[in-house]
């Protein structure tokens, strides 16, 4: 009987980056596989990107590679997490069965280089247990080459896997992914948070000054650590300063120094963080907020690496990395005169800009299983505590939330939520609880005080006509599509509304106003 042989895999971030790209060099793992001397009768290729890019992807290799439409299958897998290890073998089994594998006729081999470490630990357990397989991986530094685990996986390895969750198997994959370990504790399954981790990574080997920018709670002091950490400094001091909790009066004392009298209260000489992280990283956060004066001392800091201290009139040498970040719109800033543009510039040798978790996709389901597992493990040894585990609808919500305060509110809500729950599941009533509401700083339509001379009809017409403005907006001026917009049955309701709350065609317009008295 002859043997047909199928390679399977996934197709990976950098397979697209090589089609894309047209690279000529570095083609990515899988024409790196199929440029070996094996000659396969079929490629059996799984995806969780868009059917389309992964298409494009297929008709790139078969160009690339020499193989027919005929040999090559590409097969859409849709999952909640690209490192849910319980979906990605339940995936992977349920069609690797709907092509009658495993069979006499076929040998198979499966791919483990694309896609992440769990989709690779899933290779391996499949090809050990129910769909025996050969196990090859490719790099860019050595090439093609076969893959082989010593061990019987059912009798040695699963009773522990299914005791330990993901951890064990996702350590046998290490290695595997070609994110710096300094990287490892950012969680992501997103494309944009994998862009701005591979521009870090390839930020920290330069001796630049770095400037983080993103909204309150994206991670810039853990994105700080992990430049840190790949750096050829991460033997040496990490210092972590937040400008904006330093007094204007102190600001250039706490950072260049200050010399024994130099001010009233200056009892003793001070060496300052840049000193103190001399040879290392100083991670100034919130260097928006640092005062004028200082803004100058720090432009002259990062231009001859010397601080002078307050009182001091020699400079002193320093080599110290400077690391910055700030959520507020510093390029606004500098137009306005708030922030030095000469001091912007310096700071900028590598910018990252950090993307709200709203952005992130799937990094929100994956965040909140990590969180709760976090949670878990503190909560072990307390008598009064429950482990948790989370209802659809609760993750539903938590899914749906915009998360104003980015990933640290989202830690935050699954916290209280897990304390507020009485029973070992945590409902939705624990996480609407839970979520914060946002902060009001203006008085609204909907909290006017019930007081003489309130008038109801006032309130709903200005809702009406703030809702009616902002859907024209939103259609351009088309009356029909505005309608449709709002629930209407046609334009003529619409129109009927407009004039109800005298929204004149001049108004129509105009910039959407908030809803505020």
């Amino acid at each position: 009987m002859t043997r047909e042989s199928w390679l399977i895999s996934w197709v990976g971030r950098t397979d697209h980056e090589a089609a894309e790209n047209h690279a000529e060099q570095d083609v990515g793992p899988i024409a790196t596989a199929l440029g070996g001397p094996k000659r396969y009768d079929r490629i059996y290729l799984l995806t969780n990107y868009s059917f389309e890019r992964s298409r494009d992807y297929c008709h790139w290799l078969q160009k690339r590679t020499g193989y027919s439409d005929s040999s090559v299958d590409l097969f859409q897998v849709d999952l909640p997490s690209p490192i849910d290890y319980a979906a990605i073998y339940a995936e992977v089994s349920k069609n690797l069965k709907e092509a009658r594998l495993p069979r006499d006729d076929v040998d198979l081999t499966f791919h483990l280089s694309p896609g992440t470490p769990a989709m690779a630990a899933i290779w391996i357990i499949l090809a050990k247990t129910r769909f025996p397989a050969t196990l090859i991986q490719t790099s860019r530094e050595r090439g093609l080459e076969s893959v082989d685990f010593f061990f019987d996986l059912a009798n040695d390895f699963l009773p522990e896997f299914l005791q330990r969750s993901g951890e064990r198997i996702e350590r046998l994959a290490t290695g595997l992914t070609d994110t710096a370990p300094g990287f490892a504790k950012i969680l992501h399954a997103s494309d944009v948070m994998r862009r701005q981790i591979a521009l870090a990574q390839r930020i920290a080997v330069h001796e630049v000054p770095v400037l983080v920018l993103g909204e309150t709670g994206t991670g810039k002091e853990l994105f700080a650590e992990a430049i840190h950490a790949t750096s050829t400094r991460s033997d040496k001091p990490f210092l972590a300063v937040n400008c904006g909790a330093i007094a204007p009066e102190l600001a250039n004392s706490e950072l260049f120094g200050h010399k024994k009298g130099a001010f009233t209260g200056a009892t003793s000489n001070r060496t300052g963080h840049f000193r103190e992280a001399d040879g290392g990283t100083l991670f100034l956060d919130e260097v928006g907020d640092l005062p004028p004066d200082t803004q100058v001392r720090l432009l002259r800091v990062l231009q001859s690496g010397e601080v002078t201290p307050v009182g001091a009139s020699t400079p002193v040498k320093v080599n110290t990395r400077v690391i910055a970040a700030t959520h507020r719109d510093l390029p606004a800033d500098v137009a306005s005169g708030r922030f030095r543009e000469d001091l912007f510039h310096r700071l900028a040798g590598g910018i990252l800009r950090l993307p709200p978790l709203r952005e992130r996709g799937e990094d929100v389901a994956l965040l909140i299983d990590a969180f709760l597992k976090r949670i878990n493990q503190d909560a072990q040894g307390r008598p009064e505590a429950q482990e948790k585990t989370i209802s659809p609808q609760a993750r539903a919500l938590l899914l749906a939330h915009p998360w104003p305060g980015n990933v640290r509110e989202l830690y935050h809500t699954l916290v209280r939520a897990s304390i507020w729950s009485t029973t070992q599941q945590i409902q939705s009533s624990d996480v609407s609880s839970a979520v914060l509401q946002p902060f009001k700083r203006d008085t609204t339509l909907l909290d006017q005080p019930l007081v003489p001379g309130f008038n109801l009809q006032n309130v709903l017409d200005e809702v009406t006509r703030t809702y009616l403005a902002r859907a024209l907006k939103q259609a351009g001026g088309r009356k029909s599509v505005a309608a449709s917009l709002l629930g209407f049955a046609n334009y003529q309701t619409l129109d009927n509304r407009m004039r109800k709350v005298d929204l004149t065609p001049d108004r129509q317009i105009a910039e959407t106003k908030s809803i505020k008295k």
